[in-house]
């Protein structure tokens, strides 16, 4: 079986699992303000590392529960078990499971479910990217004003809300549409399969966006940090497009992080 269609069987079987789990009343905790974690979260990501390491018990795993478990490998699976789980608690249905392995530093397979739809978004590094099989490719919007644009807030850290806050005021004005939808892996996939043109975030981990971003990139889009730079997934910036925002919107991202520094002292 490959990289890839393990991460398939983990994650549809962590999808059919969030879903029985759904209609239980939960308890959770707070890892930070707004940040929880419930049992199902851990048992979710128990049951995606389980699967992994049957197949392949030497390989390292970061996961967002359980955290690192180094074997001293080049294979490292980036696991995240629920991304939404606000919306999982709340039982909005949109949350997903997202699992990304990274071979020598770099994401090579990515696998994005969405289990309140049905659907699996994958991609392998050099293959593109796909929807239950079939290819996806992002929009052809070219101008902001034409755009359906997704964003999202972590309270982690106070000068983070104010930002977003700050660019999303910028942005509300020209996008056609705006959502705040909860679940990064989701966004990255939304823009790879144009349901979405452009979708930017502070302050995500590597497990939101490992997975998602491989298949970005691979459907055609685009992907960097706030100033164009290279992305990095370890990185506090993303700027996710169709390609055909980008630049546009790079500038509107680094006018609101220019003015929030100058205006309140805040710095990246």
């Amino acid at each position: 079986m490959s990289y890839i269609r393990v991460a398939e069987k983990a994650a549809r079987e962590a999808g059919a699992h969030l879903l029985r789990e759904l209609k239980r009343e939960k308890e959770y905790e707070y890892k930070y303000k707004n940040s929880m974690v419930t049992e199902v979260d851990i048992s979710s990501e128990d049951l995606i590392i389980d699967i992994i390491q049957t197949k392949y018990p030497l390989h390292s795993i970061i996961a967002e529960e359980r955290g690192e478990l180094e074997n001293d490998s080049s294979f490292r699976w980036i696991i995240d078990p629920i991304d939404g789980t606000t919306n999982y608690l709340h039982r909005y249905p949109f949350f997903s499971v997202s699992i990304g392995l990274e071979i020598d530093g770099v994401i090579s397979a990515g696998v994005v479910y969405n289990p309140m739809r049905d659907e699996l978004f994958t991609a392998e590094i050099g293959k593109g990217a796909y929807m239950n099989g079939s290819p996806i490719k992002p929009s052809r919007i070219n101008t902001i004003e034409e755009s359906l644009l997704t964003t999202g807030f972590t309270h982690k850290e106070g000068w983070m809300v104010d930002e977003g806050i700050f660019h999303l005021e910028k942005f509300i004005y020209r996008a056609q549409g705006f959502r705040r939808d909860g679940s990064a892996a989701l966004d990255l996939s939304y823009v790879a399969m144009g349901r979405v043109d452009g979708f930017w975030e502070i302050g995500l981990h590597c497990w939101d966006v490992a997975a998602g971003s491989l298949i970005l990139t691979e459907a055609g889009g685009a992907i960097s940090d706030f100033s164009d730079a290279e992305y990095d997934i370890y990185g506090i910036e993303l700027l996710a497009t169709n390609g055909l925002i980008h630049d546009e919107m790079i500038e509107v991202l680094l006018l609101g992080r220019e003015l929030r520094g100058v205006k309140e002292g805040y710095k990246k």
